[in-house]
């Protein structure tokens, strides 16, 4: 689904289950990611392709840019990589954080064990996440987060480092805890994700004059209105 798009800027709402990875081992260009999510939201692929600014997990959802020109990717991407642009995530953790609104700084490095993976280290690179509770459900909690630096993985190991990992995470400890939950419709439809309940809900991009915002995706609202029973 596009977002927003002018002349610059081309913006989709990435639906989760699709890949941004590149690998040159596996032959996955940025090329192939850029034309798998527009086949995904239904864009008609341009010449030349648009030229992604940055990626979202592949089981996260929600708000990813594109620039048209490689004038806008620079512009774009010096917003991100110099903390002008201010992110909004959403996601559902078990448990509920003490206090309910606050800042994690837990610097994040590679697992030396599992590749794939990132962990909480003094070996790491600094990463600063900031957090509020917008509603407390029981044994659950609806989150909204900001991450004021953008490391791999790093709202997912953060949460998971503070004991609240997110809802349907395999990586990072959110996978099974379904199996407490006494509700049969909320367990059910716990039991059945196949991703995080993790989105990213808006970009705000001021000097450009963007502001994009995606709806949560239809799994995240559905297990939102069981829990509101």
């Amino acid at each position: 689904m596009i977002l927003f798009a002018n002349e610059d800027v081309l913006a989709l709402d990435k639906p989760p289950g699709v890949s941004m990875a590149t690998s040159s081992k596996e032959g996955k260009s940025a090329e192939d990611a850029v034309r798998r999510l527009l086949a995904v939201c239904g864009v008609i692929p341009s010449d030349p392709l648009p030229l992604l600014v940055h990626r979202l997990d592949a089981g996260t959802s929600g708000v990813v840019l594109f620039a048209k020109t490689p004038a806008a990717h620079r512009a774009l991407s010096l917003s991100l990589q110099e903390r002008r642009a201010r992110k909004t995530y959403r996601a559902l953790v078990w448990g509920h954080p003490v206090p309910a609104k606050g800042t994690i700084d837990l610097a994040l490095a590679r697992d030396q064990k599992d590749g794939r993976k990132m962990r909480v280290g003094a070996d790491g690179k600094p990463s600063v996440t900031l957090y509020a509770t917008l509603r407390r459900f029981p044994s659950l909690a609806d989150l909204e987060l900001h991450p004021e630096t953008g490391r791999t993985h790093q709202i997912r190991v953060h949460l998971s480092a503070k004991g609240h990992p997110i809802v349907g995470d395999d990586f990072y400890g959110g996978a099974s805890r379904w199996h407490g939950v006494r509700d049969r419709a909320l367990r059910e439809a716990l039991a059945g994700l196949t991703h995080p309940l993790l989105h990213a809900q808006r970009i705000e991009i001021r000097e450009m004059g963007l502001d994009i915002e995606a709806r949560l995706p239809e799994d995240y609202e559905s297990v939102l209105a069981l829990l509101r029973k």
